[in-house]
């Protein structure tokens, strides 16, 4: 019978890069909120690094709602082995997190990690939901938790009652704030948390949100990594290689990164040595994901459906696929991000290729296509404004959004369902469809949720979607 992992098993751990630092003379200087899957194969993989340089920085993890986490971490002494996904896998047990707390359950333990003058960092990952945000990205005063938050601010249910619960101890206390790190997909993440902080601050106490927007940092940030989900075979994987159970191992692909704003209070810790980004301007490497990245992705999953292609790797193998998107990348998304000090955009481009050919990662085409209406506006028609404006060509920009219009066609008239939130119109829309290329690419572009009118009446712009979607009638033809 195999041990199950904790400072107990750890020397007889096999396979494994183990933590080469003292655990036990670590101390907790960050508090992270929300300890999913992405956390552990991120944030924390970065602390552990920092651990073996200085022991101020041990994590202390916080789940405002679930156990789920804790019940697996606890026995095993915080510690988890994470799967680096690639040509050759690695294994890495991670030793950052030195505890779990269950905010519903422990409040008073939560707020007293939060007020330690050692805590000089919060993170968090919570997802978009998790900030109780409307859909101006502003503050939901109406939300359950909010509204629960400001009449029992010691029992907080949100995050942002935590935060500004916690910074109010911190500031009667006398003690200095902590810096705030959002690590979520939100647009302007950092800025976005300290507005809703403000707005619930203020009904509670106006001196205390002075207070907050003078002295407290919400840097912005950008990361990025895929983590696929945890599964019965990357347990068997883990305790084949090496030899103990973990209850909740995680995986990802080599490729990680983080960059946050270079803001004075972030130089507490040395995040630059374990290979943080710290930038004056985060606003350009999120950009370059979105439309280098992600704009990418977009293009392999709805040319690639349509070739025939089940994954990202499928997608790449394809030589004519390859060729088209490492084209579209250098040549017309490139065009649309400026200079940056810090940023090599041939490099990342490099970087997005190498990774799209990951044999370590299979990621679905399906799943990418998943939201196309909301998607394509923000991966790639504000390249394709961009470059109308500079009178660059859109033709081969007017690939990827003609196929997703084939792509939805053809699942509209196979009967299959569309993951969209617009899918019931798109349905219908598809259906309509009868191949004329001027007809078909009219209905789409009167989507005024998904095209711009600036860009659906555009006569560039819309000889170059007719001309592409008349080409993707034949889906295997030259790109």
């Amino acid at each position: 019978m195999r041990p199950r992992l904790g400072n107990a098993s750890l020397a007889s751990v096999r396979g494994a890069t183990l933590p080469g630092y003292d655990r036990a003379a670590t101390r907790v200087g960050i508090v992270h909120i929300g300890p999913g899957a992405f956390f552990r194969a991120h944030q924390a993989f970065y602390v552990d690094a920092l651990l073996h340089r200085d022991p101020r920085w041990a994590i202390s993890a916080i789940a405002l709602k679930s156990a789920g986490v804790r019940d697996a971490l606890a026995p095993q002494d915080g510690l988890y082995v994470l799967n680096e996904l690639g040509s050759e896998a690695r294994f890495r047990v991670i030793g950052s997190i030195r505890e779990v707390l269950v905010a519903t359950e422990n409040h008073a333990a939560v707020f007293e990690r939060l007020t330690a003058p050692a805590t000089q960092f919060v993170t968090m990952t919570v997802t978009e939901k998790g900030y109780c945000l409307n859909g101006n990205g502003a503050l939901d005063e109406s939300h359950p938790d909010i509204v629960h938050d400001w009449q029992a601010p010691q029992a907080a249910r949100s995050l942002v009652g935590a935060l500004t619960q916690a910074l109010r101890l911190r500031r009667a206390a006398g003690t200095a704030p902590f810096v705030v790190i959002c690590c979520d997909n939100l647009a302007s993440n950092g800025p976005t948390l300290r507005r809703a902080v403000l707005d619930f601050s203020e009904r509670l106490d106006r001196d205390l949100s002075r207070w907050i927007e003078d002295e407290v940092s919400f840097p912005r940030t950008m990361i990025d990594s895929i983590t696929p989900a945890t599964d019965d075979a990357l347990r068997a994987r883990v305790a084949e290689v090496t030899g103990v159970d973990d209850a909740w191992p995680i995986q990802r692909e080599v490729f990680t990164q983080w960059v946050i704003e270079d803001l004075p209070a972030v130089h507490a810790a040395d995040w630059a040595s374990v290979g943080v980004t710290l930038a004056k301007d985060v606003s350009v490497y999120d950009r370059a994901k979105l439309r280098l990245l992600n704009g990418a992705h977009s293009t392999l999953a709805y040319v690639g459906l349509l070739r025939g292609h089940t994954t990202v790797l499928d997608a790449m193998n394809d030589a004519t696929l390859a060729g088209c998107v490492e084209r579209l990348m250098r040549e017309d998304i490139a065009a649309s991000l400026a200079p940056s000090p810090g940023l090599d955009v041939q490099g990342y481009i490099d970087d997005v290729l190498g990774r799209f050919r990951n044999p370590g990662i299979r990621h679905l085409l399906s799943q990418i296509a998943w939201d196309g209406s909301k998607k394509l506006p923000v991966r790639l028609l504000g390249t394709i404004s961009d470059a109308l404006q500079a009178q660059r060509s859109v033709e081969r920009l007017a690939l990827p959004i003609a196929a997703w219009m084939r792509f939805v066609v053809r699942q509209s008239k196979h009967g299959v369902d569309i993951v969209d939130p617009e899918a019931k119109r798109l349905a219908e829309l598809g259906r309509a469809c009868n191949e004329d290329p001027a007809h078909d690419t009219g209905l789409f572009l009167g989507l005024d949720t998904v095209f711009a009118k600036e860009i659906a009446v555009n006569p560039v712009f819309r000889r170059a979607i007719e001309t592409v979607y008349r080409k993707l009638q034949t889906p295997l033809a030259p790109l």
